[in-house]
């Protein structure tokens, strides 16, 4: 469970629910309530996960062919 102490006395409410809410996207919480929404058969999970590899290795490529000025 997420818990926000007040800093000191005089810190505001608008303060305390932003630094609440930061924590709670930090923590993945949300995102990890929102997969378990719906049931997903395991070779779809697979299959996702698979493409989130190879998207990450081409953002990869593209950075670098950037950094060396090979557009």
């Amino acid at each position: 469970m997420i818990e926000v102490t007040r800093k000191d006395g005089k810190e505001s409410v608008e303060n305390l629910v932003r630094r609440f809410n930061r924590r709670v996207q930090q923590s993945g919480l949300v995102l990890a309530v929102k997969q378990g929404q719906y049931f997903e058969k395991p070779i779809s999970k697979r299959d996702r996960r698979l493409k989130a590899i190879v998207r990450n290795e081409r953002k990869a490529i593209k950075l670098k062919k950037v950094k060396l000025g090979q557009r």
